[in-house]
C-alpha cells in the first residue's frame, strides 16, 4: 500500500518522531493512522528500555512561574549530550513538565510520572518523556524537581 506524504506528515505532526519512522508505522499499519500511533508507541517503549543503562551527562533546568506568582516549579530534565539539551524541544519540553509540576505538585518523580499531562491528559510525563527518548535517539529523564508556592 503506497503512504502518501500527507498521511507522513499528519502523523509527525501528531507524534514529531521522524519522517522515516512515522513512514513505516503506517506502512505496518496499512495506512491506518491510529494503529500508527499504537505502533510508535510501542517502539517508543522499548527504545526506553533498550537505552535504560545509559548515562546521563547532560540537561538542563527549567522553570515555570504561574502569571500571579504564588506557584512554580523547577524540573532537571537529564539527557545525554550537550546537543540535546540545547534543543528548543527539549527544553520546551522541560518547561511544560515543570508547569505540570507546579500545577499538579506531585510528591516524587515516580508520582510525576504516572500523572496524566495537564496539556494532554490522554499522555501521562511517562509518555512523554518516553516520547522524546525515540525522537532525539537518547535517554530522557526527569532527575529532579522541586515545587515552591507562598502559601
Amino acid at each position: 500500500m503506497a503512504i502518501s506524504p500527507e498521511a507522513v506528515k499528519e502523523l509527525r505532526d501528531k507524534t514529531g518522531i521522524s519522517v522515516m519512522e512515522c513512514k513505516k508505522a503506517l506502512e505496518e499499519a496499512q495506512g491506518d493512522m491510529a494503529k500508527a500511533i499504537e505502533i510508535l508507541s510501542a517502539r517508543a517503549a522499548a527504545s526506553v528500555a533498550k537505552k535504560a543503562d545509559r548515562v546521563l551527562g547532560a540537561g538542563t533546568v527549567a522553570s515555570y512561574i504561574h502569571n500571579q506568582g504564588q506557584v512554580g516549579a523547577m524540573v532537571v530534565l537529564s539527557c545525554e549530550t550537550d546537543f540535546v539539551s540545547k534543543n528548543d524541544e527539549f527544553m520546551t519540553l522541560a518547561r511544560d513538565i515543570a508547569m505540570h509540576a507546579a500545577a499538579m505538585r506531585p510528591a516524587d518523580v515516580a508520582e510525576l510520572a504516572t500523572q496524566p499531562f495537564i496539556k494532554n491528559p490522554e499522555k501521562t510525563i511517562a509518555d512523554l518523556i518516553s516520547g522524546a527518548t525515540q525522537k532525539f535517539g537518547e535517554r530522557v529523564e526527569v532527575t529532579q524537581f522541586a515545587c515552591f508556592a507562598v502559601k
